[in-house]
């Protein structure tokens, strides 16, 4: 079953028929979930307020479908919502002893045979003649069903491309707008504003540059109130840097990720020029976000400990807020062996655990030989190749943890009292103040520290 999220997404006809399908991905909403990995389907029964259950079944390959319920949408609530049950959680569907009826039936008219009852007469390689014309009828059909599901795939392209584009022109007046009437009213109502915008690009499959913007007003309001205009500068600055950069190359896979749907995860795993690394990893910490949209971020953060410079990757996974907090597969301080694939961009961080073979005894971190004056290198070094990025890994050199006047908590450089320093998104624990740290890993915004892990003299501190 391979759907995840994006794709689903991108299947949806509108914002209103995936907010609907999120409420209905509870596991209790559906009396039945088989599948047929064979036949590449999944089907499930969802229980409505009639009587009887709105029967629904996904071919996964092709993403055909069908729902008995009246819904003029296409797909309904009902099937995107088994597609999103077939993403985060497919171990909730039983493996079928038998196709249901109703499957076959809907089965039958999807795959129409052609052939005629002959003779069995003897053929070639032991068959009937029968045998062979059934075989032959249905490799002619197998083509033209592959044809005509290319041809379909194209013209979704075509289609998903124009749509876009339009939305970035939107995009790029609705940016307009918000200069012209000024920041400071922009900052003021940038919850609704950014609401509307978002519903848009949805509605015109720019999806993953709608949750972008939807997330706007949260970041502003982590900031001091005259902080927020110059952040506001910068993120519309990153929107339309990046809405340039996928008009000059639509089929770039990073552009593609960030603006409308990402790729699948076996789609990863089967780019040849993905890049690959089989190394020794430290989870450092985790990020779980509720987003506007219904849906929970959970980024995971892992450090190469065989790297001679301080190399990162990042876990990002995506599950619907109905379906509860999930276990986690990784606890900060564990190190495990194990090959990472890298999604295509200019500067690989986002990864998928293609091979984990074992856990590894814990430990210091290596040297990465830091100096005070690279601290913010890394990060001048991923915007330069990707303008548009937002948080952004950092290894920081040895420095300690401070409080300034008004009681915020800066990150101070080592050995120079005037030298850089750095503020501190979230509160400190107060036992870490003026403790020598010899390396800290955190995200920067460009304006905040996000702590993740250190390396001190008391051993590995967890930060995040």
């Amino acid at each position: 079953m391979e759907f995840d999220l994006k794709t689903i997404e991108a299947l949806a006809p509108d914002q209103a028929s995936l907010s609907a399908a999120s409420k209905l991905t509870k596991q209790s909403n559906w009396p039945r979930l088989e599948k047929n990995e064979q036949l590449a389907l999944i089907w499930g029964e969802c229980q409505g307020s009639g009587s009887n259950p709105y029967r629904v079944v996904v071919d996964t390959g092709d993403h055909g479908y069908k729902c008995t319920c009246p819904s003029r949408k296409f797909p309904c609530k009902h099937t995107l919502a088994l597609m999103w049950i077939a993403a985060t959680t497919p171990a909730g569907f039983a493996a079928a002893g038998s196709t249901p009826e109703w499957v076959n039936d809907w089965l039958g008219r999807r795959r129409k045979t052609t052939s005629q009852p002959v003779e069995p007469t003897q053929g070639a390689g032991g068959k009937s003649i029968g045998e062979v014309l059934r075989d032959e009828s249905a490799d002619i059909e197998d083509a033209a069903a592959v044809e005509r599901r290319e041809a379909a795939q194209r013209k979704r392209a075509e289609d998903t491309r124009s749509s876009v584009s339009a939305a970035l022109d939107e995009l790029d007046q609705w940016i307009a707008d918000q200069l012209r009437l000024g920041l400071a009213g922009f900052v003021d109502n940038s919850s609704d504003r950014c609401r509307r915008i978002a519903a848009r690009l949805v509605d015109m499959k720019a999806t993953a540059l709608a949750g972008r913007i939807d997330e706007i007003p949260s970041r502003l309001m982590g900031l001091r109130s005259e902080e927020r205009p110059d952040a506001a500068i910068r993120e519309l600055g990153k929107l339309v840097l990046l809405a340039k950069a996928w008009r000059s190359a639509p089929d770039d896979p990073e552009l593609r990720r960030l603006v409308s749907t990402s790729e699948g995860r076996e789609q990863v795993l089967a780019n040849p020029d993905a890049t690959q690394v089989e190394s020794v990893w430290e989870v450092l910490g985790e990020k779980i976000e509720s987003r506007r949209d219904g849906l929970v971020s959970h980024s995971t953060w892992l450090l190469d400990l065989n790297s001679a410079t301080s190399q990162f990757a990042l876990l990002l996974d995506y599950f619907p807020a109905s379906a509860g907090r999930r276990s986690n597969a990784f606890t900060p301080g564990d190190r495990f062996d194990a090959r990472l694939v890298f999604y295509p961009a200019r500067q690989p961080l986002r990864a998928l655990v293609a091979d984990r073979k074992g856990d590894v005894p814990s430990g210091d971190w290596p040297d990465f030989s830091l100096g005070a004056s690279d601290t913010l290198a890394a990060h001048v070094a991923r915007q330069d190749a990707a303008p548009w990025v937002t948080d952004c890994p950092v290894m920081l050199p040895p420095g300690a943890i401070l409080l300034d006047d008004r009681g915020a908590a800066w990150w101070q450089a080592a050995g120079d009292p005037h030298g850089i320093a750095l503020p501190i998104a979230d509160t400190v624990n107060p036992t870490l103040l003026g403790l020598d740290l010899k390396a800290t890993a955190a995200l920067w915004n460009g304006s905040r520290l996000e702590l993740l892990a250190a390396q001190s003299g008391f051993g590995r501190l967890d930060l995040s």
